[in-house]
């Protein structure tokens, strides 16, 4: 190693605030442009002559190079530092957003999302083990709110801020913005942020290959099985065949090879290994109910797209005013019971929104809006906070990198499963509910239409009222499941445990004498000895 890991006395108060200010710009920059060009996907299809099959890859280029580059986080900050890959990524990914505020094409439009997804890989977990690094274990728990509340908020207020900037100006500004805050972001960290150690470690080309190919077809299957009606599709069954052995492959390489691309040791920590599990649930909350919600409102309930957008913010709201009381509870009252209590309130939120109906007011949208944020809250928090309190500091980077992955990977598989569910409900409801359409069913004003020879007008009326009533039901009908998998996960809660008070991890403080035995045997056999 080339030097000690920086130590968060080190830091004086003003360069702390930078490190913090600098890192946290950089995340919710990257986590707000997951969800801000959806709304300006119609212009820029407009704009650029694009076809509805083709835009998507708008979206889709983003996700899969992004989900492709995030294991290599770990390799990367260990090889160049992570204050130089932070800084490289910031540039990199602002830099990106102006080429493809310019695209003058789709291909140039989807290769530049592509380039501004591997550069904001790096952002969120760099961000995230950079907060755990510079913080003393008494103030990790508001380090976690804080970059919790960026990684909550980002998706909520993306479709309003991108909303307003297409509505109000051009869909080119949804890219811009980051101009200006990727270059303060670059500014601030590569003048405050300290210098972490680094490691000189053989980069695993295989494994990286299985994992990246794995992903790939995964993110591939689940963006266009909705598309190609799944797997009567052999794209599908093939995307789906690659990204089962790809995994399984890598697996079995992670197991066997010395110098993997993660290190097998770090899932012997049962706090991590139960966190990625509970971090894929809470990606897939997180992100389905934001793909459900705007049709919703949008379709069914008749508000535009602006005022959808501001319905979902005080999820948002909620989120802030939970993580800023939960930080400061973390450390005096056992993490388990925070997460159990969020998964509580989680599960009530998703009843409360079983009970939507087609003629309630915006009401219900903000109070369940609401407690689902303060749940998002209890839960993310003390979840981060738990996951790394016993995981070995040189495992941090490779860790935060996996548990972004396992949320990203998460709301993937949530927003694939739940619209899925949701168009095959609707054709089941509307089956349903037209077999009661009969002659004597019909009101005095159908009937009419239909003695006046208007067939057809009473044909598409009832039809489309049909569809309201049957979209509705599977909208109830997601919810519903969804609050069944968030309390069939409340039992699981116990596997993680309880860290001691002030427990920072095994390279968080001094080494004893009883540790040195269990320390010749955990290091690896290419490093010398320790002095």
């Amino acid at each position: 190693m080339a030097s000690a890991e920086p130590r968060p006395e080190d830091l004086s108060p003003g360069r702390h605030a930078f490190v913090t200010i600098g890192v946290i710009l950089g995340m919710l920059m990257q986590v707000l442009d997951i969800t801000i060009a959806n709304v300006a996907l119609p212009h820029i299809q407009a704009s650029l002559g694009a076809t509805p099959e083709t835009i998507s890859w708008v979206l889709t280029s983003y996700i899969l190079a992004s989900a492709v580059a995030i294991p290599i986080t770990g390799w990367l900050a260990d090889r160049i530092g992570r204050k130089p890959l932070f800084v490289g990524a910031a540039i990199g990914f602002a830099g990106a957003s102006a080429l493809c505020a310019i695209a003058q094409n789709i291909g140039e439009m989807v290769f530049f999302r592509a380039c501004q997804g591997v550069a904001g890989a790096f952002l969120v977990p760099l961000a995230q083990s950079t907060l755990l690094d510079i913080n003393p274990p008494e103030k990790r728990g508001s380090a976690m709110a804080l970059f919790g509340a960026g990684v909550m908020v980002g998706p909520i207020l993306g479709p309003v801020l991108g909303g307003w900037l297409t509505q109000d100006y051009d869909w080119r500004w949804v890219f811009l913005i980051n101009l200006p805050v990727g270059v303060l972001t670059a500014l601030l960290t590569w003048r405050s942020m300290p210098s972490f150690p680094k490691m000189k470690r053989s980069f695993d080309l295989f494994g990286f290959a299985l994992l990246g190919l794995s992903l790939a077809a995964l993110q591939l299957m689940l963006d266009r099985g909705s598309q190609l009606d799944w797997f009567s599709s052999w794209e599908i069954r093939i995307e789906a065949g690659v990204a089962i052995a790809g995994a399984w492959m890598f697996l079995v390489h992670m197991l066997t090879r010395r110098d993997a691309l993660f290190d097998r040791r770090m899932f012997r920590d049962r706090n991590f290994s139960a966190g990625l599990f509970f971090m894929a649930i809470t990606g897939l909350m997180l992100f389905a109910g934001l793909s459900l919600l705007p049709p919703l409102l949008q379709n069914l309930l008749g508000y535009s797209s602006l005022q959808a957008g501001l319905l979902t913010a005080p999820r948002g709201v909620g989120t802030l005013v939970t993580m800023v009381i939960v930080g400061r509870l973390v450390g005096r009252i056992d993490a388990r019971l925070l997460i159990g209590a969020g998964i509580c309130l989680l599960a009530l939120s998703l009843y409360q929104m079983s009970q939507f109906t087609l003629g309630m007011d915006s009401r219900p949208v903000i109070v369940s809006g609401v407690m689902q944020g303060l749940a998002l809250g209890l839960i993310f928090v003390p979840l981060n906070t738990i996951a790394f309190a016993t995981l070995d500091a040189r495992y941090r980077t490779a860790g935060t990198s996996l548990f972004n992955l396992a949320r990203s990977i998460g709301g993937s598989i949530g927003i694939s499963i739940m619209s899925a569910l949701l168009i095959r409900n609707i054709q089941i409801s509307h089956a349903d509910l037209a077999a009661f359409i009969t002659p004597h069913a019909l009101s005095e004003i159908g009937r009419s239409l239909a003695m006046n020879g208007r067939t057809a007008a009473l044909a598409a009326t009832v039809d489309g009222e049909i569809n309201r009533q049957a979209s509705m039901i599977a909208f109830i009908d997601d919810f519903r499941l969804m609050m069944m998998l968030a309390l069939c996960t409340l039992p699981l809660v116990p596997l993680l445990r309880s860290p001691r008070r002030g427990a920072t991890g095994q390279a968080g403080r001094p080494p004893q004498k009883n540790d040195l035995s269990v320390m010749r045997l955990l290091r690896p056999s290419h490093l010398p000895p320790a002095k």
